[in-house]
């Protein structure tokens, strides 16, 4: 099935982090926060002005960004988990 996100909003799959800390111990997934990086997988056609132009989405499928902790819904999609999210919940672009 493919899901194409409508207006700003963007579709994006989580880097998964580290299991070992800088000093080599292990983190349980208990304790792992989930990471706020992600892959753009997929992005709408952009948000509209009150004057119907089309403002294009300042980022692309396969940036790498950064995102807050707490946004973002999660859903599933061919048993992949993903994100869904406006664009302007996503902090910035890692280059």
């Amino acid at each position: 099935m493919a899901f194409k996100p409508l207006h700003d909003r963007v579709v994006v799959r989580r880097v998964e982090s580290d299991e070992k800390t800088a000093g080599g111990l292990i983190i349980p997934d208990s304790a792992k926060e989930k990471p706020a990086e992600a892959i753009v997988v997929s992005v709408g056609e952009g948000a509209r002005k009150d004057s119907g132009e089309l403002i294009a989405p300042s980022i692309a499928a396969g940036d790498k960004v950064l995102f807050g902790k707490w946004s973002g819904t999660e859903i599933t999609v061919d048993g992949e988990e993903l994100l869904i999210m406006k664009e302007s919940d996503i902090l910035g672009i890692i280059a």
